[in-house]
């Protein structure tokens, strides 16, 4: 029987090239808590070791409690930097992430803080500049998900949660961080591929991915003659949190089975598009967005 591999893991699952299957769960609120999924996310991939392409940068990421933001936090603590993370409540899976960036021998600060008031964006990045006195690296990656059947179903409630959460908290953030970015900062925004195919019971959260996208190419030509570039990822499937608070316990069981490469990703794996993102080595790269999908092809 063939395996299923992660690569440079070493992780394998005998299968027979039908659908992974997580087992049945759900979390009743968001964002979610990494802590209790099964099995966890993946966030670290053993063999990436980093060469310095990040040292001594300072990056703020929000998000960066758990799923894709962890992952990026321990990547970018390995090629050097220090961070400051952003989160909601989630202070088990804070303290965890921030245990892994100290044994890598970098610092981290953890901020808890709502960032759909602006107020509480200006503290995150005061408290970054407060602690290590400049900034070099903005991700905004935080964000909520709620599917619903019908337009009719999205409550005003709902839709000003997501667009204040998904969309407008970038903007706040991205104001507050501006005046101490420098040129060759880099801002990066974490966006979707359903920006651009669509997903039919989620229409408030992609119609703020596409803001992202649209976001993200203004902002790039915008910030073009200050030497600060302004990129965007946009992830597939990934086993985050995000997936049992956003999804049934049924729909879990059969989620990112898809995409081409038939699986979910792990958010290791899209670590390093933003750890390119992040470096000189992509100097000349701005106002793009980068696709880390398991394969499927978006226009």
């Amino acid at each position: 029987m063939p395996y299923l591999q992660y690569p440079y893991l070493g992780w394998k699952q005998q299968c027979t090239y039908v659908p992974i299957v997580f087992p049945p769960q759900h979390q009743d609120r968001q964002p979610g808590f990494e802590y209790v999924m099964n099995p966890r996310p993946i966030s670290d991939n053993p063999s990436y070791t980093g060469s310095g392409r990040l040292r001594n940068k300072i990056a703020i990421i929000t998000g960066g409690d758990s799923g894709i933001g962890r992952a990026v936090a321990i990547a970018f603590a390995k090629e050097g930097a220090d961070l400051a993370i952003a989160y909601l409540d989630e202070h088990q899976d804070a303290a965890e992430t921030r245990q892994m960036i100290n044994s890598l021998g970098r610092h981290c600060v953890l901020i808890p803080v709502d960032l759909r008031a602006e107020e509480g964006c200006r503290l995150v990045v005061d408290t970054a500049i407060r602690t290590y006195g400049r900034l070099d690296i903005l991700v905004n990656n935080h964000g909520v998900q709620f599917h619903q059947h019908s337009i009719m179903d999205i409550t005003r409630e709902q839709l000003l949660n997501t667009f204040h959460t998904n969309i407008i908290s970038f903007f706040d953030m991205t104001k507050a961080a501006l005046p101490h970015l420098r040129p060759g900062s880099s801002i990066i925004n974490t966006t979707s591929d359903t920006a651009f195919s669509g997903a039919r019971f989620m229409i408030d959260y992609t119609a703020t991915k596409g803001a992202i996208v649209s976001f993200t190419r203004s902002l790039s030509l915008s910030l073009a003659d200050q030497g600060i570039r302004v990129n965007a990822v946009a992830p597939g499937p990934t086993w985050t949190p995000l997936i049992p608070s956003a999804f049934t316990a049924e729909q879990v069981t059969t989620f990112g089975t898809e995409v081409p490469l038939g699986r979910p990703g792990q958010p290791f794996e899209l670590a390093p598009a933003y750890v390119l993102l992040a470096s000189d080595d992509a100097s000349y790269i701005s106002g793009q967005v980068v696709f880390v999908n398991g394969g499927s092809i978006v226009v």
